[in-house]
């Protein structure tokens, strides 16, 4: 008779390993458990790199700063690694963010399921994020969480309430467009 598999158990990691070690591309750490972030493919670059331009356009004067992919310590045990983030400019990290900030965008690579992402946004606004934004793609929509709700948007502006930050999905769609 065959031996069953064994179910691969994880090699847990501590906090202060993971947070001397270097991962390329970087991990999240959720409790002791080390989770590879798809990185994405070349639409998923494009898109990251239009928000990015899009975003930074009135980062000084709206007093934020965009930062890519910086680990946020969002409990004692979990580390996630939002694609971007964005702080305010008097309370920029020395290293590892660990107090909640206006926003963290996540942006959806193939390989991605939406369920899995969701538990990410969950970690964030658990944290104290304000919102989260979902961008996929391949579908050109944008998904805002806030609180419990989730909206859905194909058109239109985001924008953060309070602050500078707008962002007009059909112009960063069409920026990160190459067909």
């Amino acid at each position: 008779m065959a031996a069953l598999a064994q179910p691969a158990v994880p090699t847990l990691v501590s906090v202060d390993e993971y947070l001397h070690s270097v991962y390329e591309p970087d991990m999240d750490l959720v409790d002791g458990v080390l989770e590879d972030r798809n990185v994405g493919e070349f639409d998923h670059y494009l898109l990251q790199r239009a928000l990015l331009v899009a975003l930074m356009k009135s980062e000084k004067a709206g007093g934020y700063m965009v930062v890519q992919e910086t680990r946020l310590q969002v409990t004692a045990t979990r580390f996630r690694v939002p694609d971007t983030c964005i702080v305010r400019a008097d309370e920029l990290p020395k290293r590892i963010i660990r107090r909640p900030r206006l926003i963290c965008i996540e942006v959806l690579s193939p390989e991605d399921r939406f369920s899995r992402m969701l538990l990410r946004c969950k970690d964030y606004l658990s944290f104290g994020v304000a919102e989260v934004w979902v961008f996929d793609p391949q579908e050109k929509v944008a998904t805002v969480l806030r609180g419990d709700t989730m909206t859905e948007y194909r058109s239109g502006t985001l924008s953060v309430q309070g602050t500078a930050i707008e962002l007009s999905l059909d112009e960063l769609f069409r920026a990160a467009d190459v067909s």
